[in-house]
C-alpha cells in the first residue's frame, strides 16, 4: 500500500509542476518574442540501502523551443523583429547581459532605449541613450540614425548600433527571468550577419490550442493520481477492518 500511495503522491506533485510550466507558456501566448518551454516526465528509480523497489516520475524542462514566431507589421518606427536566428542584447535587472527576441522598443523620459519590459538595450559601447530627435530610424543591421530637432529633412546622423548576437543554441539556456544567457556566463559577441526588420514585431511561438489541450491532459492525469491515492486509502482501511475482525 505504501508504495502505491507514495508513487501516486509523487506523480500528482510532478503533474502539478508540469502544469505550472504549461500554464506559463499559455499565459505568455501574447508576449512579444516569447519562447515556450518544453516539459517532459521521466522515470527516476530510488537508490539507497537495499534493492531499488520503487520508480518515481520526475517532471523536467529539457529545453526551450527556439522556433520563430509569426511576424506582423506594426508600422511603428521603434518596433523591430529579428530575422531568422539571433537575439537582441539587453541589460537584465540583475545587471547581467541577456538576450531576447522582444523588439517592442521604447524611449524613456531620460532618453534610454528599453524594451517593452523596461530592459536597457545594449549598443556597441553599452546601454543606448537617444537624445531628443524628430525622427529615429533603425536599419536592418541594427544601426540607429536620428534627425535632430530643427535639422534638415535628410540630415540623418548615425547614433549607435544595437548589439545583435547569434550564439550557438546548444551553448545557451533560458534563465529564470526569461532572458537567454550563455551557459558559461560569458557575453556573446556581436554578429554582423543578424538582421532586423523595422516596423514589425515577432509574436510568441506558443500554440494556444496545443497548450490548452495539454492543460486538459495534465488535469486528467492529476485526477487519476488522486483517485489512485483514494484507492490506496480504501485498501488500507479494508485491510485494517479485516485484521480487526480476526
Amino acid at each position: 500500500m505504501d508504495r502505491m500511495i507514495y508513487i501516486s503522491m509523487n506523480a500528482a506533485q510532478q503533474t502539478m509542476l508540469a502544469q505550472a510550466t504549461n500554464s506559463n507558456n499559455l499565459a505568455n501566448v501574447n508576449t512579444t518574442g516569447f519562447r515556450q518551454d518544453f516539459e517532459q516526465f521521466r522515470s527516476m528509480p530510488v537508490f539507497g540501502e537495499g534493492l531499488p523497489t520503487r520508480v518515481y516520475s520526475m517532471s523536467e524542462r529539457p529545453a526551450t523551443d527556439y522556433q520563430q514566431g509569426s511576424i506582423h507589421s506594426t508600422g511603428r518606427e521603434l518596433d523591430i523583429s529579428v530575422q531568422g536566428e539571433g537575439f537582441i542584447a539587453v541589460l537584465g535587472k540583475d545587471g547581467r547581459e541577456g538576450y531576447t527576441r522582444a523588439g517592442d522598443l521604447q524611449i524613456t523620459a531620460s532618453g534610454q532605449l528599453v524594451t517593452g519590459t523596461g530592459l536597457a538595450v545594449m549598443g556597441e559601447g553599452g546601454p543606448i541613450a537617444i537624445p531628443p530627435a524628430e525622427k529615429i530610424e533603425i536599419g536592418s543591421d541594427g544601426t540607429i540614425s536620428i534627425r535632430s530637432i530643427g535639422a534638415d529633412a535628410n540630415a540623418l546622423a548615425v547614433l549607435d548600433r544595437i548589439k545583435l548576437v547569434k550564439p550557438e543554441l546548444g551553448n545557451v539556456f533560458k534563465d529564470n527571468d526569461g532572458l537567454i544567457r550563455m551557459q558559461d556566463g560569458s557575453a556573446a559577441p556581436l554578429d554582423a550577419t543578424v538582421t532586423v526588420a523595422s516596423g514589425t514585431l515577432e509574436s510568441s511561438n506558443v500554440n494556444a490550442v496545443g497548450a490548452l489541450v495539454k492543460m486538459i491532459e495534465l488535469q486528467r492525469q492529476y485526477e487519476m493520481q488522486v483517485k489512485m491515492m483514494k484507492v490506496a486509502d480504501d485498501n488500507s482501511a479494508a485491510s485494517a477492518r479485516l485484521l480487526q475482525s480476526n
